[in-house]
């Protein structure tokens, strides 16, 4: 596929580059399945991921995952068409994760919470199902800072995400290869490159989660005085100190001699 912007796609592409050889995302012989849900980063992830390993000095292949939660209107039908357009080995799952969820979710609790899980447990599944032995998804820079405030800010962690995992299957390596990429470059990307984005039509979608909106506004607000603060946060997720941080199990690991 030939990019749209020339200049925007090296800035994702080299992004994309650093952070696969800063955590050792993609190796030699790798099977990489990428979760594709139809938004902007998804389809963004696996174009820049098929243009990286065309020229890439180790040789992987890559497999389109796609789930259908079941939810009315949903259009995997254009994701899929999409896929094949391009030549990508592509499965979509068919689920009725709309019906658990409207059994199971509490009155007031967040549909995004409990479709996400819903969603990993069957990609993990489904990557070993295609021989896959990691799964790509496409979480930004942005995903990762807010998440890093959400959790001090809401839960009492200091924890984010990670570029590389282990999932709790113990057999798929989850990998995040947009760490360094920010959303601000991903929106024009997508729309000039014309993907076709769909909703997960799920009866919240378009609306951000109200704690997560938070976050994105007060990092809106910090970036008119330091535009660099998304950055010097995930610079932060690579720097930490743990003699000064109050986790008492740390402290007993750091003062062993």
């Amino acid at each position: 596929m030939e990019f749209v912007d020339e200049k925007r796609y090296r800035k994702i592409k080299n992004g994309v580059g650093r952070a696969i050889a800063d955590f050792k995302l993609i190796e030699e012989g790798d099977r990489v399945a990428v979760a594709v849900s139809g938004g902007k980063d998804s389809y963004t992830l696996l174009h820049v991921l098929e243009a990286l390993r065309r020229r890439a000095p180790v040789k992987y292949e890559l497999v389109a995952l796609t789930i259908d939660s079941g939810y009315p209107g949903f259009r995997s039908d254009v994701i899929a068409a999409h896929l094949q357009e391009h030549g990508f080995t592509h499965h979509v799952e068919v689920t009725t994760h709309y019906d658990i969820i409207k059994e199971k979710r509490r009155p007031g609790s967040s549909y995004c919470s409990i479709c996400a899980r819903l969603k990993r447990g069957v990609l993990y599944t489904l990557a070993q199902q295609h021989g896959c032995n990691k799964l790509a998804l496409g979480h930004h820079l942005d995903d990762f800072v807010e998440t890093l405030l959400l959790n001090q800010f809401f839960v009492g962690t200091l924890k984010a995400m990670a570029p590389r995992m282990l999932a709790d299957n113990g057999e798929t390596t989850v990998i995040r290869p947009l760490v360094y990429v920010e959303e601000r470059e991903i929106i024009p990307f997508a729309r000039e490159n014309s993907f076709p984005v769909v909703c997960c039509c799920c009866p919240v979608c378009g609306r951000a989660d109200i704690q997560r909106k938070r976050m994105k506004e007060l990092l809106t607000e910090l970036e008119r005085e330091n535009p660099a603060v998304k950055r010097s946060l995930l610079r932060a997720l690579a720097n930490v100190q743990p003699r000064h941080l109050l986790d008492r199990e740390l402290q007993r690991v750091c003062a062993v001699p």
